[in-house]
């Protein structure tokens, strides 16, 4: 069960970097800079980590799988790592719930986020649709290609469904005078449920292949 997170304390509305480095590690895992921003982020339930892990460990055995019939290509899968926006400075990050990335050279590198192939955020009750829609636009304005988004049951332990969205640059026709808020969106690319699917079945970034059962807690 995920412990309790500590009393909050007063800090300013932006930081740096280097300063969110000398606050305790309990406080600052609680906290993503946007932008410099701070933005508390919650701790979610025993379920949620829980079915973050179930995920970690099934898309890293699919990205294992995928190495045996294509050598050349390498793929990482990570969970609650930070993602820096931008090619220097790490005052602009978020840390999504789970992400894929080609493997790299060296050990210990930053994440940046146009080196990201997918991320993925399993909602807790304690996420507004408000935040999660900022949060996706972030990942959308940095160029990541898929995002997936995971919905748990209410009433038992349990996924409802996965949906995964692929990167749309591009728009399409709108009245005059009319732009999109934001120049790149995502647009919902595949649905699954355990009410009408076997599993989870996508060919991108590699061939993903995952029955239910694999995501039981």
């Amino acid at each position: 069960m995920a412990s309790p997170s500590p009393e909050r304390p007063d800090l300013p509305e932006f930081m740096t970097w280097e300063e969110l480095e000398q606050l305790p590690e309990e406080i600052a895992a609680q906290i993503e800079l946007w932008e410099g921003r701070v933005v508390w982020v919650r701790r979610g339930p025993a379920e949620h980590q829980e079915f973050t892990n179930l995920l970690w460990a099934a898309l890293r055995r699919c990205a294992r799988e995928a190495v045996t019939t294509d050598p050349e290509r390498c793929w990482r899968v990570h969970t609650e790592t930070n993602i820096f926006f931008g090619r220097t400075g790490k005052s602009d990050f978020a840390t999504p719930d789970f992400l894929v990335r080609p493997c790299v050279d060296a050990p210990y590198q930053d994440i940046r986020a146009d080196d990201v192939l997918l991320v993925g955020e399993v909602l807790s009750p304690s996420n507004s649709p408000a935040d999660m829609e900022e949060k996706k636009a972030r990942y959308a304005g940095a160029g990541i290609p898929w995002y997936w988004e995971v919905t748990l049951e209410r009433a038992h332990s349990a996924i409802a469904s996965v949906r995964a969205y692929a990167l749309e640059t591009t728009h399409g026709n709108l009245p005059p005078g009319v732009r999109p808020l934001h120049p790149a969106n995502y647009i919902l690319a595949g649905m699954w449920s355990p009410k009408k699917s076997d599993g989870i079945v996508m060919a991108l970034p590699f061939l993903i292949d995952i029955a239910w059962g694999e995501l039981e807690f």
